[in-house]
This record gives C-alpha cells, sequence and structure tokens, in this order.
C-alpha cells in the first residue's frame, strides 16, 4: 500500500510515492480532462495568431480579474505558480515550515510546499501559508470569496488555486482586499488549453514588489507562441465556453438524475465517498479491470472515496460502468463481512 499523506515513503513525496504504488492507473499529470475533449480550441490554436506581448497578455487577465497589472505574474501553467509562492512564502523559514490544508486536496498543491521541505499542521497557528483549491479539486464545491479570506484564520497567507474558476461565473480571491492573500490559474482546465501552457500567479498588493525579484531570478520568459496562443484563447472564450459548459453542465444533470444525493457541482470533478468499508483504492483497482478510470482519494490525501470526472462527451456510459463496479465492489464487500 502506499504511504498515508505526510508520511514518508521510498521517495519521501507522498505524491511521487503514489503514482509510484499506483503505475498500472495512468496518471498524467501533464494533461487536463478536458484536453482532448473539445474540438473548439484545436480549431482555434491551428489559425495563425498575431503576436501578444508578455505585457499586453499581463494586461488583459489582469483586467479579467479585477486587479492591478503589476500584480499579476505570467508562469507556464499554476503548479509552477503555487511552487513559486510557497518558495517566496518560506525562503526565509527554518525548515521543517508548517503549512495548513486541510485533505482532500489536490495533491500538487500541498506536494509543493511538502517539496519544498514543508510540514503539514493540522491548524492554522504558526503556518506560513494555508492552501486551499476553489472551485475544490476533488469535490467540485465552491466556497463563497468572504468565507475563504475571513476562514484564513492565524496563517500568514493564503493561497488559492483557482484552476477550477473559469467553469463558473465566480469573482477571483484576487480581486478583494484582503492581505496575504495570492491567487493562481491556468489556460489548461476550463479552456482545455494544455499545449499553451500559460498560467499564472496573482500576489498581494503589499508583497508584489518584493515578489517580482524572487520571480525574475526564478523564472524563464513565457515564449512568444504561448503568448499569443493565449491571447487568441481569451478572444475567443465566449465561443470555448460554450462548448466547454454544454459538455460537463450535461453529464452534471445527468450524474444528479443516476446518483440520489449527488451535490450541485461547480467544476466537472465529483467526488464519491463509495461504500462503506471499501477504500479507494480497491474502487480504483476493480474500475481499471473494467476499462473504468477514477482516481482513488489516497490520491488527495484521504483514504476512502474516488475523484470521477464529468469531462468527457462518453460521461454517461462511463458512469453507468462505474456504477456497476461500484456495486460489485460493495457487494463482495459486505458478503466479506
Amino acid at each position: 500500500m502506499p504511504p498515508r499523506a505526510g508520511r514518508p515513503g521510498p521517495t519521501g513525496f507522498a505524491l511521487a510515492d503514489f503514482i509510484d504504488a499506483h503505475a498500472a492507473a495512468r496518471h498524467d499529470l501533464a494533461r487536463s480532462g478536458m484536453y482532448g475533449a473539445l474540438r473548439t480550441v484545436p480549431r482555434i490554436l491551428a489559425a495563425p495568431q498575431p503576436p501578444c506581448s508578455a505585457e499586453e497578455l499581463r494586461r488583459q487577465l489582469a483586467r479579467r480579474l479585477g486587479v492591478a497589472p503589476d500584480r499579476l505574474f505570467l508562469t507556464h501553467g499554476a503548479h509552477e505558480a503555487n511552487l513559486l509562492a510557497v518558495a517566496y512564502l518560506a525562503r526565509d523559514r527554518p525548515r521543517p515550515f508548517r503549512f495548513r490544508v486541510d485533505l482532500p486536496e489536490y495533491p500538487q498543491l500541498w506536494g509543493a510546499a511538502e517539496q519544498l521541505g514543508g510540514r503539514r499542521s493540522p491548524g492554522d497557528r504558526g503556518a506560513v501559508v494555508r492552501l486551499v483549491s476553489n472551485p475544490h479539486n476533488p469535490t467540485g464545491r465552491l466556497v463563497p470569496v468572504e468565507e475563504l479570506t475571513d476562514g484564513a484564520g492565524d496563517a500568514e497567507a493564503l493561497l488559492v488555486d483557482e484552476t477550477f474558476r473559469e467553469f463558473t461565473a465566480a469573482r477571483s480571491v484576487a480581486a478583494t482586499a484582503a492581505t496575504g492573500v495570492w491567487a493562481s490559474g491556468t489556460f489548461t482546465k476550463a479552456y482545455g488549453g494544455d499545449d499553451v501552457r500559460v498560467g499564472w500567479l496573482v500576489a498581494p498588493s503589499e508583497a508584489a514588489d518584493r515578489f517580482r525579484d524572487f520571480y525574475a531570478l526564478a523564472l524563464d520568459h513565457v515564449p512568444p507562441a504561448s503568448l499569443a496562443a493565449a491571447a487568441a484563447l481569451l478572444r475567443h472564450r465566449d465561443r470555448v465556453r460554450r462548448e466547454v459548459d454544454g459538455i460537463w453542465r450535461q453529464n452534471a444533470a445527468y450524474l444528479r438524475r443516476e446518483v440520489g444525493g449527488a451535490p450541485e457541482l461547480f467544476a466537472p470533478v465529483w467526488f464519491d465517498p463509495g461504500p462503506p468499508g471499501v477504500s479507494g483504492d480497491q474502487l480504483q483497482a476493480a474500475g481499471l479491470r473494467a476499462s473504468v478510470l477514477v482516481c482513488s482519494g489516497r490520491f488527495f490525501g484521504v483514504p476512502r472515496g474516488v475523484r470521477v470526472c464529468l469531462t468527457r462527451r462518453t460521461f454517461p456510459r462511463d458512469l453507468r460502468r462505474y456504477l456497476e463496479v461500484r456495486a460489485s465492489v460493495a457487494a463482495r464487500s459486505r458478503r466479506r463481512r
């Protein structure tokens, strides 16, 4: 069995150990669920695009987020943005520094803190940073911005991964006047723009000037082709969003019809806690044998449950097969008891 979250395994890095122990599950961290599901995005990116400077793309993104452009820093993706933010916040701290994360949570978010010498704290007191994704990965829930900032507690900073925010009409937490709030985003998820390789990090107003020097030393420039492609997706955002929403909202409606008690989702992910007495690893393994790919809760730091993605056009068929697998695993578990 793989190590529990926060417990060192062969590599000392919980996410890497999980992947090593679940190699058959084909976890592809370089590809989002929307990748390959959209028809509009390849057509947009295949057309010649006018050049766009980094400064202009920053202005466009800042305008959409409701922040000053000098607070927004381009990256090669949200994971890099999160890593930069945590590295900056922990730069002068003795190791291990403390960070707060409530599990389940997207492992690349808290995995970055672990890799940099952080240790998960059960509370905010003494924590350098609190880490949270919003909308939440893996549950798809959305926490109101005011609740996020009011709930930062005693942590010195709050880093919100807003990778899924573009699936909603919610405003960015970066647009608040709250101090110590950082936010990251990317063109990967809601735009299906994995090949673009552009993300961003918004620093709080009081830290932007100091962070700029750190950023200049830590990061290579985003290539011109990526800048132009990102600007093209922004120009065609409404067109892309219509297709994206048409896929996953229809899938969410199907999920609610087929699964009693399924929650309202704000992103195309659903976290099924699974039957009593059945681990996420068991559900994932049984799913793989039936050619159904779900992700064990252990990937997100908890032993039970699986994350199910609602990004594919085949979701109705896939969900039916998953529910059959789930029922079969639950029946075997009851017989063993």
